[in-house]
């Protein structure tokens, strides 16, 4: 239960904070008092770092911190995939996974995006926590160019990262190994193996 309302809570504060960002944040910070403390830890510390920031200029950071940033993007099958053909793939796997669970997400937002993976793995916790899993390396580059970064979204990150078992690489040459560990064949960022195609690389257009 709690790692369901962990899911659901990441999912809140990581969509873009607009007019019903207070709402969104009460709502979360009241859950918490549902979870255990080491768990919520992370998001107790997010929710109030931004507490008294205005909505206005928190939207600015969250455009400049997920969508100026190549590195720091919250569409999973990027990090993995790029912009390569192996992704239209990867998004038709997110689509058909979520209709076999009768789930519809938004028509306006590629399946792929992390909150509404989070909000698939706090509603279908079975099938939503594998699919969490199997982009564990996605997650944790995304929870390191965070804190590079020095965002305050790192914490969510590291929440969402606590919810999956084993321990988190300790740095981006560790997240990059386990991304050469898992099923893709092209890896943004990764040097090509043996007999595969020239990978997508990704550069960091903005810190």
């Amino acid at each position: 239960m709690s790692t369901a309302l962990i899911h659901q809570a990441a999912s809140l504060l990581l969509l873009h904070p607009g007019r019903d960002w207070p709402h969104r944040l009460s709502l979360v910070t009241d859950a918490l008092d549902g979870v255990p403390r080491a768990q919520a830890e992370p998001l107790t510390r997010f929710c109030a770092t931004v507490a008294g920031v205005p909505a206005l200029e928190l939207s600015a950071r969250y455009v400049t911190t997920f969508d100026r940033s190549r590195r720091r993007t919250l569409h999973l099958t990027y990090y993995t995939d790029g912009d390569t053909r192996r992704r239209g793939q990867s998004l038709l796997e997110w689509r058909e996974l979520y209709r076999a669970h009768g789930w519809q997400p938004p028509a306006d937002e590629l399946p792929d995006f992390l909150p509404l993976a989070l909000e698939f793995a706090a509603r279908c916790p079975e099938p939503g926590r594998k699919a969490l899993q199997d982009h564990r390396a996605a997650l944790e580059l995304l929870r390191l160019a965070l804190h590079e970064h020095r965002s305050p979204y790192a914490d969510v990150l590291e929440a969402v990262c606590g919810t999956l078992p084993g321990a988190s690489p300790a740095d981006r040459a560790a997240a990059l190994r386990l991304a050469r560990s898992g099923p893709p064949t092209e890896s943004v960022g990764l040097p090509p193996f043996p007999g595969r195609p020239t990978v997508a690389h990704v550069e960091e257009t903005s810190r």
